[in-house]
């Protein structure tokens, strides 16, 4: 670690988050090959196969633990530290797969699935705050988007390997990883120099930000860094209470509820399970793997633009990107499903819609909006603010992967897929009015910019 000085390190350290972030996209794409093989008479390692309902609330549930997780680490962000909690999340999450690889009965999955979900929202929030205060503002906004790339590695590596491999097998893949992480975490990763500052150790944040290349920030670091750790309750008066926090979480949770309601959750989550209505010839888990190697490839597009071409016009592209895939889907759905004859020659339009809307989300709606939280909010309320607004969004997401598995099979694929489109309009439209550019800008000039 010492030889390791500058943006170097900055990466490196960086890197070892990232371990951890994979585990969190890991944890939803685990779904797509392992319901298939629940719901199967044959494979099923439960006593009786899963219903669609049942496999909707697997996926969903991971959401109780989620929605709980941020607030446990909004609130010891600045009582321990950064440091610790994510050590908390990384336990959680490996204990989490780890009942998910012994499991034999429903509760168990349940269970497994809400105790992963804690350490993802721990992980996800924490990673976020970590970052923001890790990175010099010419790089901050590729270590932030980065989180996104992970997220999507993870999800990957579960769908390449889980029809491959057995049902615990999967499992204890996740707990090697879960491992690795928590390992990394100990050799490479420190506090960071805002909660050093925090903690009355201006010395020991001197020294980090020198290592980090980053020596000129120190003063900076010192007046945005509060003296004593703020409380939820205070932190939540200056969130309201201070305009530009007040812009920032209207921004951010806008668009996070937009996220969820383009039905992303549910895409990831059911995979395998959209490509067996499309009537395809192709092998579901090969579409399904195909859709997880776009969205790996789409999540590395926005690292490499979003300091260049600015976050805003990412954010416009890929939302408008985003609806066009999603009408076409619904187009190819009513069409199969309505017995038109020209959905035989347009089989190939269903994996083709999917896969331009992965593109379209990982490389600009999926990501910006988390650069964001890890930009805007001042930071004394920066642990608060990206749980509260992240929280909120997770409560549509799970409103909306619990009722996919009931809404399917009553709606139809093609109405759903309507409704998903129209979110990401109306997600276009937003971005249009009112989101700001904070390309380049330094924390404090956003402030000041949301302070306008």
């Amino acid at each position: 670690m010492g030889v390791q000085v500058g943006i170097g390190r900055q990466f490196l350290i960086a890197g070892c988050l990232y371990i951890g972030q994979s585990l969190v996209g890991y944890s939803m794409g685990w779904t797509a090959p392992v319901l298939a093989e629940l719901q199967s008479p044959d494979q099923t390692v439960l006593d009786s196969p899963l219903t669609v309902g049942q496999g909707s609330w697997v996926v969903s549930v991971l959401f109780v633990g989620t929605i709980t997780g941020p607030y446990v680490s909004g609130y010891l962000c600045n009582v321990i530290g950064r440091k610790p909690c994510l050590y908390i999340g990384g336990v959680f999450i490996t204990l989490g797969f780890m009942i998910l690889a012994l499991a034999n009965q429903l509760a168990m999955l349940y269970a497994g699935r809400i105790i992963m979900g804690f350490g993802n929202g721990m992980l996800f929030v924490t990673n976020l705050v970590y970052l923001g205060e890790l990175a010099s503002t010419n790089v901050r906004g590729t270590l932030l988007t980065l989180t996104g790339f992970s997220s999507t590695m993870g999800t990957l590596i579960a769908y390449v390997v889980g029809p491959y491999v057995s049902y615990a097998a999967l499992g204890w893949l996740a707990v090697a990883i879960g491992s690795v992480f928590l390992v990394t975490l100990f050799f490479f990763v420190p506090e960071t120099a805002v909660y050093f500052v925090m903690a009355g150790k201006k010395d020991e944040a001197m020294e980090l930000l020198t290592s980090l290349g980053r020596k000129d920030d120190i003063d900076d670091v010192v007046a945005k860094a509060n003296e004593k750790p703020m409380s939820n309750k205070d932190q939540m008066a200056e969130m309201f209470t201070i305009k530009s926090n007040r812009k920032a979480t209207f921004i951010i949770i806008v668009l996070n509820i937009f996220q969820q309601a383009s039905g992303i959750i549910a895409v990831i989550s059911f995979a395998t399970t959209i490509f067996e209505l499309t009537g395809s010839s192709m092998e579901p888990h090969i579409s399904t793997i195909i859709v997880g190697v776009t969205q790996v490839a789409a999540g590395s597009i926005a690292p490499l633009f979003v300091d260049k071409t600015g976050r805003k016009i990412l954010l416009l592209i890929s939302t408008a990107a985003c609806s066009l895939s999603l009408i076409a889907l619904g187009v190819y759905f009513y069409l199969y499903d309505n017995g038109y004859e020209i959905a035989d020659d347009l089989q190939w339009m269903a994996l083709v819609s999917l896969v331009l809307y992965f593109i379209a989300y990982f490389s600009g709606f999926g990501i910006i909006p988390n650069t964001f939280i890890g930009e805007m909010f001042t930071d004394n309320c920066r642990g608060f603010g990206s749980t509260f607004t992240v929280t909120v969004g997770w409560l549509f997401g799970f409103g909306v992967s619990t009722a996919f598995g009931y809404i399917l099979p009553a709606w139809g694929p093609a109405v759903i897929f309507w409704i998903f489109a129209g979110s990401c309009a109306l997600a276009f439209f937003f971005s249009a009015i009112f989101v700001p550019e904070t390309k380049g800008k330094s924390l404090l000039e956003i402030q000041e910019l949301l302070s306008k």
